[in-house]
């Protein structure tokens, strides 16, 4: 590689850390293309993915059904807003609400802007259907747990980076240990409207919770007329080898929310995804989205769902999530103290002695291969949903070569 092409990845870093705001701290790699699963930067170097945009890219880089679908619609129509209808908001309402197997869809943009609509719905829900009094309802949320980054998601989050100094936060949430049913149980009482849960933990480091926690949970929402809404926006839509990861216990929330992989790696889209009857509290007017439900995103999220209609990305999800994990088990006591793996997602703990998670990031970036730390010790794996089992074996190659 010549000095000057060297140079251009230096200068574009320069310019971006001069002239955007430092809310992030990115590995040192300037991405120009990508294709599947292999991301190349300016100068010319390539390195498997195994982020994929925090899930946002279960379906790899530029998949040529998706790309169709957003060229095709970019020519025809791109936005209305919602003050009118349009051609394809209806079709993908449906196909999203037949994969969940609900009645109503509620389209948005961020996940965040999911979780946050998520969290209005409850509150009307509570207070038009079950009879809370007034601005009296409460939110059960777990320890650990990561929904968005809004004034009113990051007020009840423990985690200090996202929590502190951006108060005053909204009342309303009641913190209970992830994984703990029985904890939730106890915190229910009358003005409970809701369970707000990440089936899986993303941010945390993937936590899967005891087996059963789901299903208890489900069943405690049921018995005391609580609404169990689950986040699935980084674990569902085929990540875990099944389309939601509520599955995995046989478990149907009251309310999906949705996000990342729905936009197919192109834009962002998200939905809440609910019954006529939770959902149907929300009247004209009262909440909404310019960008929400247009065209293009809606076209993009159609053709998303149909690919997952077909089952071949959860099962590749599953029996590839099946070699990942034989394959990290063998890193444990060399360099690695524990993982946690749900199909094409794991957590991996690396041990302190070899060094940090974002130092074993960063030796992983010198050797080709993409992944980020959390929580200091911690790297999350979570590559395209098209990656092949020979490229699963040269990353944890990769892998055990950075931890020696």
């Amino acid at each position: 590689m010549s000095t000057a092409v060297d140079d251009l990845g230096a200068q574009l870093i320069a310019a971006e850390s001069a002239h955007v705001a430092h809310n992030y701290h990115p590995l040192p790699i300037v991405a120009a293309r990508a294709e599947g699963v292999w991301v190349t930067d300016v100068e010319g170097k390539r390195y498997l993915d195994l982020l994929s945009a925090y899930s946002a890219l279960n379906f790899g880089h530029g998949h040529p059904a998706i790309l169709a679908a957003a060229r095709e619609q970019l020519d025809r129509l791109t936005l209305t807003s919602r003050a009118f209808h349009n051609d394809k908001l209806g079709p993908f309402a449906t196909a999203l609400a037949q994969l969940c197997g609900k009645d109503l869809v509620l389209p948005m943009n961020t996940g965040a802007e999911a979780v946050e609509t998520g969290i209005k719905v409850a509150r009307a829900w509570g207070y038009r259907s079950k009879g809370i009094a007034p601005d009296a309802a409460t939110i059960i949320v777990a320890n650990g747990n990561f929904h968005g980054r809004t004034t009113t998601i990051v007020g009840f989050s423990d985690d200090p980076v996202a929590h502190d100094d951006f108060g005053p936060y909204a009342p309303g949430f009641v913190h209970v240990p992830y994984g703990d049913a029985d904890a939730i149980a106890a915190a229910i009482d009358e003005n409970t409207a809701a369970v707000l849960v990440e089936p899986i933990q993303g941010e945390a480091g993937v936590v899967i919770p005891p087996e059963g926690f789901l299903r208890r949970v489900r069943d405690i929402c049921t018995e005391n007329g609580v609404l169990f809404i689950a986040d699935e926006i980084q674990s569902g839509l085929g990540r875990v080898g099944e389309t939601f990861a509520c599955d995995r216990e046989g478990v149907v929330p009251d309310i999906y929310l949705l996000g990342k992989a729905l936009g197919g790696g192109i834009l962002p889209l998200s939905a809440v995804v609910a019954n006529e009857d939770v959902l149907g509290v929300i009247r004209p007017g009262e909440h909404g989205s310019t960008f929400g439900g247009n065209p293009l995103a809606s076209a993009v999220g159609l053709r998303v769902v149909e690919m997952l209609a077909s089952g071949e990305f959860q099962t590749r999800a599953k029996a590839l999530g099946e070699h990942l994990a034989q394959a990290l088990q063998g890193l444990v006591g060399h360099g690695v103290t524990a993982v946690r793996v749900a199909g094409l997602w794991a957590g991996v703990d690396i041990d302190p002695a070899v060094g940090s998670g974002r130092e074993i990031a960063e030796k992983l970036l010198a050797r080709g291969v993409l992944v980020k730390d959390t929580h200091g010790q911690t790297i999350r794996i979570a590559p395209p949903l098209t990656i092949r089992a020979t490229e699963i074996d040269w990353a944890i190659e990769q892998l055990r070569h950075a931890l020696s």
